[in-house]
């Protein structure tokens, strides 16, 4: 049994750590690895990744995150990558890393993914060419996921996003919003890889309970949606067990 500790939406400022973060320092208590699902700084200010490390370096499990929309804000992703990365730091964009997990091998694909909807709400490459790019970008983060969920080879896979890959963790948002949040493309490729669990974030106002049409359950782990540090998730192999709260 595989536990795996999650959360995205931090939204670490210029102004210094949230005091809440201050519960990472004992998440090995708790937990194997630790997952941030985008979101990691408001504004994307190197300032504020800079923040950010202040409350990762306490951290003394394995570290894997993905960026989301905020991060990418003032166009300085790749050096915030390059920061959190020199700190140890697992980022991944259509990137996947294997851990070994008191000899289990625990698979970890992500990516930010992009917005575009769910089957009956969904846009589509047609019309305009603006139309066209946003509905191409999406199917290509998806098809970027797919493939680095494929390249692993580990006995548990999850994959890591910001946006959603199903609707199930989008309800309590305003259904216009729905196609600005996620994309069922991302669902069909973490169906096909056939993962043991799915976590994002960007929702604020979401569910964290959801399953994608095959079965693979997804969580949403915003922190404005599950209003702790972080959540503990105990996985086994196309088994998603239990759910506990981490202390916070």
């Amino acid at each position: 049994m595989i536990r795996v500790a999650a959360v995205g939406d931090l939204h670490v400022g210029c102004e210094g750590p949230d005091p809440l973060c201050g519960a990472f320092a004992n998440v090995h208590e708790h937990a194997d690895v630790l997952l941030l699902a985008g979101d990691l700084t408001q504004h994307g200010d190197p300032k504020e990744a800079r923040n950010l490390l202040h409350t990762i370096e306490k951290v003394r499990t394995p570290v894997v995150a993905v960026f989301g929309n905020h991060d990418y804000h003032m166009g300085h992703e790749e050096e915030l990558a390059r920061d959190l990365r020199g700190a140890g730091v697992h980022v991944l964009e259509a990137e996947s890393v294997v851990l070994d997990v008191a000899g289990t091998k625990l698979g970890i694909a992500g990516c930010k993914g992009f917005g575009a909807g769910f089957p009956g709400a969904c846009g589509t490459e047609f019309g305009e060419p603006e139309m066209k790019a946003f509905i191409h970008h999406s199917k290509a983060a998806a098809h970027a996921l797919g493939e680095a969920l494929a390249a692993m080879v580990c006995d548990v896979r999850v994959a890591l996003t910001h946006y959603a890959p199903v609707k199930d963790t989008l309800v309590g948002e305003r259904l216009e919003i729905f196609p600005f949040l996620g994309s069922y493309f991302l669902g069909e490729v973490i169906d096909h890889a056939a993962c043991d669990l799915a976590l994002h974030g960007h929702a604020h106002r979401g569910t964290e309970h959801g399953m994608t049409p095959s079965g693979v359950p997804v969580r949403n782990v915003a922190r404005p949606v599950i209003r702790c540090a972080y959540k503990v998730y105990r996985v086994a192999a196309s088994t998603l067990r239990s759910s506990t709260p981490a202390r916070c």
